[in-house]
């Protein structure tokens, strides 16, 4: 029998009549301390993951994992093209990690109607191009017809263009472009809206083959190949594989091509995507401190609480390592109480705001409309083991009172 254990179980669980005791707040406290340090950080690290896949989404979906362009382009949208053949792509989709291969045109120019005007960049995509991302966020309309063989002039626009332009799904604009002192008319066939105003305001997306009849290319000359990876954690990785066999590669032109990831594209976005894991670790670090803080102040009160029984224990032969195993014991169903109410309350919280979206956010100023989160299983496990342990090695200082505690005075202590 594990007399620790049982002496634990009665001083946690069992109650006198009538008993009140000076402890009672003070564990209240402790539980609540742990609770609410648990909660907080289970919430701050499952929105700050949420918020950043979610616009890591938004920039992947449009500009893909990894592009692979012309040596010698510029920073512009106005591209000078490679020779992209059937083999190529295909050998770049079987890629490990490669999850889909897709080419692309871009095309920069200007969208005029008889009230205003605005800078655009036309994106010609193909049949191959994985819809997936402009799907989810269509709010009007329907994408263009990826299955139609002959070139038409349809186009998705966002929702910032339409209400800046006054323009709705089935009206005509018409774009000019610069550089071949051109104009077209394009037809919407729908509308969409990320909330990721940086992009939003730029990107139409149309038929790749209307990109290449503006440039004069030939039917296999595009601005760049995109791939879309399974994993992103395998980002880097993948792409310094890429980049190293596409090195010695030319096409029929001899152009030479350059492999660059997401990252490298938008550092500035993605670094600061990264300055948040900081202040996922500030929070994580100020609530396991206050949590410890609380356990402490609550374990002492029930230490000096029980000095009698401590005494007592002690006449009777009792170790000092037994009896700070006792209080042990005690600290660790206070720890997982809290622990379990804190779980309550963060994963209640969570999922109101996945499916419910309670919580608003400005979408100009954060590129979401509501607060994202994401709940992962793995991380939540790890912060309430993270929580345990710590909270039960920090315990063990304050419990060396014990030894301190002398049978003789104990025993006359009030």
């Amino acid at each position: 029998m594990n007399l620790e254990l049982f002496i634990a179980k009665r001083i946690h669980f069992g109650k006198e009549e009538g008993e009140k005791r000076a402890s009672s707040p003070a564990i209240k406290i402790a539980v609540a301390g742990v609770a609410i340090g648990l909660a907080a950080m289970i919430l701050a690290l499952s929105i700050v993951i949420g918020f950043k896949k979610e616009v890591r989404g938004k920039v992947v979906g449009f500009g893909s994992h990894i592009q692979i362009t012309n040596l010698n382009n510029s920073t512009s949208y106005e591209t000078l093209p490679v020779t992209v053949t059937a083999g190529l792509l295909d050998t770049l989709a079987h890629e490990p990690g490669v999850a889909h291969a897709q080419v692309y045109a871009t095309k920069p120019g200007i969208i005029k109607t008889d009230s205003a005007f605005q800078g655009i960049i036309l994106k010609g995509v193909g049949e191959d191009y994985d819809w997936d991302f402009f799907s989810k966020n269509m709010i009007d309309g329907a994408i263009i017809n990826p299955d139609d063989t002959t070139i038409t002039n349809q186009v998705i626009i966002s929702k910032n263009i339409a209400d800046k332009l006054n323009l709705k799904t089935g009206d005509s604009f018409i774009s000019y472009f610069v550089q071949e002192r051109s104009a077209r008319k394009f037809n919407i066939t729908g509308i969409y809206s990320t909330n990721f105003e940086d992009y939003d305001k730029l990107f139409v997306v149309t038929d790749i083959r209307l990109i290449q009849r503006l440039n004069k290319w030939e039917a296999d000359q595009v601005s760049g190949i995109e791939l879309l990876v399974n994993d992103y954690d395998n980002l880097e990785r993948i792409t310094q594989d890429i980049y190293l066999n596409m090195m010695t590669y030319r096409d029929i032109d001899g152009n030479t091509f350059l492999t660059r990831s997401i990252k490298e594209l938008n550092p500035m976005i993605f670094s600061w995507l990264d300055l948040l894991d900081m202040n996922v670790w500030v929070i994580i670090i100020l609530m396991f401190a206050i949590s410890i803080f609380t356990m402490v102040s609550g374990l002492l009160i029930i230490i000096l609480e029980r000095t009698n029984m401590i005494g007592m224990l002690k006449t009777l032969g009792a170790h000092n390592f037994s009896i700070r195993k006792t209080f042990l014991y005690v600290s660790s169903f206070l720890i997982l109480r809290g622990m379990l109410w804190g779980n309550i309350i963060a994963l209640a919280i969570l999922l109101v705001q996945r499916y419910f979206g309670l919580i608003k956010l400005d979408p100009n100023t954060y590129y979401v409309s509501e607060m994202p989160v994401d709940i992962n299983i793995l991380y939540i496990v790890l912060l309430n083991v993270a929580t345990l342990v710590l909270s039960v090695l920090a315990m063990v200082g304050p419990s060396y009172l014990i030894a301190r505690i002398s049978p003789a005075k104990s025993l006359r202590f009030e």
